[in-house]
Parts: C-alpha cells; sequence; structure tokens
C-alpha cells in the first residue's frame, strides 16, 4: 500500500502545472488507486478534449498486490491493461457547478469492451479528485478463469484529476 501513496506523490508532483478543462483542445489526466477483486492497484488516465462535451484518452491500470492464484504468482501481462476510451462530458448540461463534472463513456480494451461512469470535482483550475466506475460489456474470453478475472470484472477507481 506504501508503494501506491508514493506513485501517486509522484505523479501529483509531475501533473502540478495544469489547468482548468475547459473543452475542446484541453488535455486532462488522472493518477488513482484502483481496487477490485483480487487486489489493488493504480490507474493512469489521459483524456483529450474534441468538443465540448466529448473527449478520446488512453488508461492504463497495473494491479500491484494480486492474489496468487493456486500457489502461482501472477505475471506482468496478468496484471497489466490497457484501452482508449470516449467519454461524454455532461456536468455542464446537467447544469452542475463548473468545478464538477460527470462522464459516462465506453472503453475499448485489451481484454473487453467496456463502460465507465465517473465523477470530478476540482477544487483550483488545475487539481481535483475523481471516482470512477469500469464494467466491461462484452469479453472476448466468455469463460474468463484464472488470472484473466483481473481485467475482466468491476472495477471502482478514487483518485486525483489534473488538467494539463
Amino acid at each position: 500500500m506504501r508503494k501506491v501513496f508514493i506513485i501517486i506523490a509522484v505523479f501529483s508532483v509531475s501533473f502540478a502545472n495544469a489547468q482548468a478543462f475547459k473543452g475542446k483542445g484541453d488535455l486532462k489526466g488522472q493518477v488513482g488507486l484502483t481496487l477490485q477483486d483480487g487486489g489493488t492497484g493504480i490507474g493512469i488516465s489521459t483524456d483529450f478534449g474534441m468538443g465540448e462535451n466529448m473527449s478520446f484518452g488512453i488508461v492504463a491500470g497495473y494491479m500491484l498486490n494480486a492474489d496468487e492464484i493456486g500457489g502461482v504468482k501472477a505475471r506482468f501481462e496478468d496484471r497489466a491493461d490497457l484501452k482508449v476510451r470516449f467519454s461524454a462530458n455532461i456536468g455542464n448540461v446537467l447544469k452542475l457547478d463548473e468545478n464538477m463534472d460527470v462522464y459516462p463513456g465506453l472503453n475499448l480494451g485489451l481484454r473487453n469492451f467496456g463502460g465507465h461512469l465517473g465523477f470530478r470535482y476540482f477544487f483550483t483550475d488545475g487539481f481535483g479528485m475523481f471516482a470512477e466506475a469500469n464494467a466491461p460489456l462484452a469479453r472476448y474470453d466468455t469463460d474468463v478463469n484464472g488470472f484473466e478475472h483481473y481485467n475482466n470484472q468491476f472495477v471502482f477507481t478514487i483518485g486525483a484529476s489534473f488538467n494539463l
């Protein structure tokens, strides 16, 4: 767990000069702690604003403390996942405060096609907190077992959000 906080602190310092997300042309990043069945990990995402309410991005996740299954430890490829995603940033559509955003969307990853729903709150123009839930909608392998389950399940992420 201590490693997770060290990694988050490193990323927080590297993103410290961020500005508020305003839509088209803006770049936002998030780093957070992922919670799921079988272990915890770290997730990093970057989204590029394509319009006032749309963004396209990349998400990478890695399980730091994956459980052993049948006495076998998880390998790197069992722990890591990479996805591209599309999000609809609808905070202004819902008439929320300009510091808040709700962003549902779709993911296309190495192991599944899924959806996400997130909430972000900015304390300043460049720094905020977020919470996000991800779930697979269609798995590439219908018989998911063993380590395949790690990246084919509901995942909850909470962490810091930055505008780059």
